[in-house]
């Protein structure tokens, strides 16, 4: 009977951390590629590629800054200067860069994330 409350707990811990994910997810702004140049004219915001060196190598958006997710933690300090910018951030796909742009959220900074990630303003840029 103990280990079935257990259970229970897990289940409800499970449930809670989701659903805050979700919430979180809702909280945090989302670019779309085709608004991306118009966002950057205004000065107002920074991009943040988090994807592997390797990937970086493959290609990358002009002008962005760059640190490796798995890095950003112990990183993050790199983004001081830009604290009173957007950091939109972006991956391959906008996946990575969700976890990102929360990280940042929850240290302090203004962040957002492009939806698709550079797969999609690839394909909105070609």
């Amino acid at each position: 009977m103990e280990m079935q409350y257990i259970w229970y707990g897990v289940i409800i811990l499970a449930v809670l951390f989701f659903l805050r994910r979700i919430w979180m997810n809702r909280s945090l702004a989302q670019y779309e590629a085709s608004q991306l140049d118009a966002v950057m004219k205004t000065g107002k915001a920074i991009l943040l590629d988090v994807r592997t060196d390797a990937e970086r190598r493959a290609g990358a958006i002009r002008g962005s800054l760059h640190i490796p997710l798995q890095l950003l933690n112990v990183r993050i300090a790199e983004l001081e200067e830009h604290k009173g910018k957007e950091i939109i951030c972006y991956c391959h796909s906008g996946s990575r860069s969700v976890s990102a742009a929360l990280l940042l959220l929850r240290s302090g900074y203004n962040a957002a994330n492009l939806r698709g990630g550079i797969a999609e303003w690839n394909f909105f840029n070609r």
